[in-house]
């Protein structure tokens, strides 16, 4: 560092110290014209004694009032215990009067406002529904939405139920229906449809009705109580048609080893 470079740090630290110095020879010669226009009063003794009476019982004010929590709350201050004791003791032991909590009065008094209001409303008024309506409404709602999914082209497949269905003869129906009862219905009716646990059904005898609305409600809402599964959670509603008419297809074959009939004769 050279000599010139420490001059000039010298002469910036003497400069820092005289603006300071300055400001504060500015700041005693504002107070002294200050006072001598206009002087500052000192109390007196008494008069400070009624300052620190009046402080003290500004304080004392402050402390007294309570605060939101404690109104809230229905609390009292410790030195009001006294004033709370009841009459009874137990073991020595002393009970306080509390009151209940102003937050628990309020919804105890507010549940009983929105009662009245509701069953005026529900019972009286009508302008709300009643749980059975709103469970017919919804009801209402989701047939019409189920319409409406059915009627869409994109969910033709889906659009046959038993209330529709026609029978069928239509040859790949057919062979998916055959597909769909080998993987499936076998077991209890056996290859060829005789009746194994389940009923023969290539006669003209039905338990459930043999109509093709009657079979296709068998198969999808199956017998439970005989041991037949609904196949309504695993077929589609075109699966089953084919299926329907597959079996509706059997009738007179007179497979081998057939099932004695079962139900009532079909015209």
């Amino acid at each position: 560092m050279s000599s010139a470079d420490i001059v000039v740090i010298v002469m910036l630290v003497a400069s820092i110290l005289v603006l300071g110095v300055t400001i504060l020879l500015l700041k005693v010669i504002r107070f002294y014209v200050k006072e001598s226009i206009d002087p500052t009063v000192f109390a007196t003794p008494e008069q400070k004694a009624l300052l620190l009476k009046a402080e003290l019982e500004a304080e004392a004010l402050k402390k007294a009032k309570p605060s939101i929590w404690t109104r809230l709350m229905g609390l009292k201050p410790i030195a009001e215990e006294e004033s709370l004791i009841m009459e009874h003791k137990f073991d020595g032991i002393s009970e306080l009067n509390n009151p209940t909590p102003a937050w628990f009065m309020v919804l105890f008094y507010g549940t009983i406002i929105v009662a009245v209001l509701y069953m005026c409303n529900y019972e009286f008024l009508g302008f709300g529904k009643t749980q059975e309506e709103e469970y017919i409404a919804e009801v209402e709602q989701a047939n019409n939405d189920k319409l409406v999914f059915l009627a869409s082209p994109a969910n033709a497949k889906s659009a046959v139920n038993e209330n529709n269905i026609v029978q069928s003869k239509d040859p790949a129906m057919l062979s998916a229906g055959a597909g769909l009862f080998q993987s499936r219905c076998t077991p209890c009716h056996g290859a060829h449809a005789e009746g194994i646990v389940g009923p023969n059904l290539t006669d003209e005898y039905w338990l459930h009705g043999g109509s093709v609305k009657e079979v296709f409600t068998t198969i999808k809402y199956g017998v439970p109580a005989k041991g037949m599964i609904a196949w309504e959670k695993s077929l589609s509603a075109q699966q089953i048609a084919e299926l329907t008419n597959y079996v509706l297809s059997l009738q007179g074959s007179k497979p081998a080893g057939a099932k004695a009939p079962q139900g009532d004769k079909q015209p």
